[in-house]
């Protein structure tokens, strides 16, 4: 390949280095923003930086061009040390429209840098922006003309959709796929700007064009805008500023940059390896569930069995009956098709089967906002069924923490007979990190017991018929130790058994109205659950991540919030406060020293986004009288908003 000019290493002008870049792509759903985001991403973590990104898209799915509502956008943090969030304060923006630059100016740091694509500030586009048009004036207000604008922040107007047209003129490419190339013309400028090779991105363009016939010609012009956007930045001298991030000092291995999506399914995969089963995934298309499916289907080879079903509904049914054949029924959704799923996840629970069930929370009721992210559905996988009907409740910290929470749901679902709701959410989702790739000799096989005769699952045959041995009468519900039934295969023989959604009898599984019977039988599935917290290698004790095992405050998170939570309890310590920092994974049953660790903070924080959930939670179940701080605003935490909660309640600890 020709040496681009971020490979020559041509630019005359000298960076400066910072120790973090907080970069936010913004434009029209069509403008390619998520591209450039995941890109830049890309680049920086084969560079070697930390990141930390956050997508964030419009609900519809070709929302009104130049309107507030359209705006798309994909925010990239990269850093020479390891960081947890994408980032409160954007110190870039890119902003590809005006609706883009209204949808997002009050993001950026004070002094931060602000890149406008100058062509797109026409009249029309102002009044979609919705810019006001001052009395006695034909003309709406235009912003870059406020002189406010300039004074409090680096606002560089550059013509990119003019320049972008110029270095593409004879490509041979009509004039919608010219525009479609400014994405790639404001990367390199991006590029230039912070001093990143354009390699990986001119190697995704050939390799991603280069499969489809007669599209080598929009690969070329892609990568001739990338360099054109590169050069621009060098020999312009508009900009005259240029940043360095180096290298994060990380353990050495093998990385790669995933999402929670990503993650997830590969987590699948793994645990039906691990399992020696067949992964049968059976979904209903949903924001922002849908990718897990994406990334499973073309995994046939691994024993992957995808299945696109015509409602949530059968979707479930689907995947309980996979693991009634003996193979691993997995459905995935967000919260309106888990409402749906609830009376099918009760199935499983009457029946004990094992069951998969990924939840990708997003912002409700109902329809709600589909693109954003919230914890709102905590109390709707702990109780959101017909009955007393408990179930495993996992939730993974970060994206790549959802590869290994996958694998310990499969684990806990195959081993104890229990459905498992795993909770991510929408930031989980979309949100990329580097994952160190593990090793395959480090995973534990997950095993699973199969009875090959009546007499091997019940031990016993029935006081009834008196048979034994071979003959014996299998027992669909007698239990082991861990209260666990049999998972007996359908064309074992002499293995013939019935399940259904009525009440079983204990012991033989036969229907049953008796009352004293439906009281034992609940309390068997209630202790089943809570056992699991017996077993630490399958939840494991709450540990206290940061600062001393107890002292004035503990910062309690679950799920997204990680990273965050994680970012501010480092600030406040550094500060002297006595705060540390806890992070409950396991959430059904709880670790088992849970509210030992709880009790030894004079004050207990839960920060969630939603209205309280996992704090109503730990205070009826422990006695602890938590607070919150609750955001249902469809964003993650800002590190600001948490730090400041801390420091009002470490004030107040101190001077009570």
């Amino acid at each position: 390949m020709t040496d681009s000019p971020a490979n020559s290493q041509s630019s005359t002008l000298a960076p400066e280095p910072l120790r973090s870049v907080v970069v936010r792509f913004a434009g029209d759903s069509g403008d390619g923003m998520q591209l450039a985001g995941t890109q830049l991403t890309d680049t920086s973590a084969i560079f070697g930086n930390d990141v930390a990104t956050f997508p964030d898209f419009p609900a519809e799915i070709r929302a009104p061009a130049g309107t507030v509502a359209g705006v798309s956008g994909f925010q990239v943090h990269f850093a020479a040390d390891d960081i947890f969030h994408p980032g409160d304060k954007v110190d870039a923006l890119i902003a590809m429209n005006p609706a883009a630059l209204k949808a997002h100016l009050a993001d950026v740091d004070p002094g931060g840098i602000v890149i406008v694509n100058d062509d797109e500030f026409s009249k029309t586009n102002l009044k979609k922006a919705g810019y006001p048009t001052p009395e006695g004036s034909k003309e709406p207000t235009n912003p870059l003309d406020d002189p406010e604008l300039s004074s409090r922040f680096r606002l560089y107007r550059v013509p990119i959709t003019k320049l972008n047209q110029a270095v593409l003129k004879d490509s041979g490419l009509d004039p919608r796929s010219v525009n479609r190339c400014r994405n790639m013309w404001t990367l390199g400028l991006v590029f230039w700007l912070f001093d990143r090779p354009l390699d990986t991105t001119e190697e995704h363009l050939t390799e991603t064009f280069a499969v489809r016939k007669k599209l080598p010609a929009v690969a070329e012009a892609n990568i001739k805008a990338l360099r054109a956007g590169w050069a621009f930045g060098e020999t312009a001298e508009i900009i005259s500023e240029r940043y360095h991030v180096e290298k994060a000092d990380i353990a050495p291995g093998l990385y790669r940059k995933v999402t929670g999506n990503e993650a997830l399914a590969m987590g699948l995969i793994t645990a039906g390896q691990l399992a020696g089963k067949d992964v049968v995934y059976a979904t209903y298309p949903i924001t922002p569930a849908s990718d897990i499916l994406h990334n499973l289907a073309p995994m046939k080879h691994f024993g992957v069995k995808t299945v696109q079903a015509e409602d949530e509904i059968a979707a479930v049914c689907m995947a309980i009956g996979a693991s009634f054949a003996g193979q691993l029924g997995v459905t995935g959704t967000s919260g309106p098709g888990l409402a749906l799923k609830a009376e099918a996840v009760g199935l499983a629970v009457m029946t004990e089967l094992p069951l998969v069930v990924v939840n990708v929370q997003r912002g409700g009721p109902s329809t709600g906002l589909p693109t954003k992210t919230e914890q709102s559905d905590l109390l709707q996988a702990m109780y959101g069924r017909n009955g007393d009907a408990p179930v495993v409740v996992l939730a993974p910290r970060s994206p790549a923490d959802c590869f290994d929470t996958a694998i310990d749901a499969a684990r806990i679902a195959m081993t104890r007979m229990v459905p498992v709701i795993l909770l991510t959410d929408g930031y989980l989702a979309n949100g990329s990190e580097p994952w160190l790739v593990p090793k395959a000799a480090d995973f534990k096989k997950i095993e699973v017991n199969h009875p090959d005769s009546p007499g091997s699952a019940s031990g016993a045959a029935t006081a009834a018929n008196g048979d034994t041995g071979d003959h014996a009468e299998f027992l669909p519900y007698q239990r082991n130790e861990n209260h666990t039934r049999p998972w007996m295969v359908p064309g074992t023989p002499d293995g013939m058994h019935r399940l259904g959604g009525l009440e079983k009898q204990n012991i033989t599984g036969n229907v049953s109205y008796d009352p004293d019977n439906h009281q034992l039988m609940t309390d068997l599935r209630h202790a089943k659950v809570e056992k699991i917290a017996e077993d630490k290698t399958l939840v494991p004790d709450l540990e206290v991540l940061q600062g001393d095992a107890s002292g004035d405050l503990l910062v309690l998170g679950w799920g997204g919030t990680y990273g965050s939570i994680t970012t501010a309890v480092q600030r406040a310590r550094a500060k002297g406060h006595s705060v540390s920092q806890a992070h409950l994974r396991h959430l059904s049953p709880m670790p088992a020293n849970t509210g030992d660790v709880l009790r030894k903070f004079k004050q207990v924080l839960i920060p969630e986004l939603n209205t309280g959930q996992l704090r109503l939670l730990i205070r009826g179940k422990y006695l602890v009288d938590a607070v919150g701080i609750n955001k249902v605003q469809g964003k993650p935490f800002m590190v600001e908003e948490l730090e400041s909660m801390i420091e009002s309640l470490v004030g107040s600890a101190a001077s009570a």
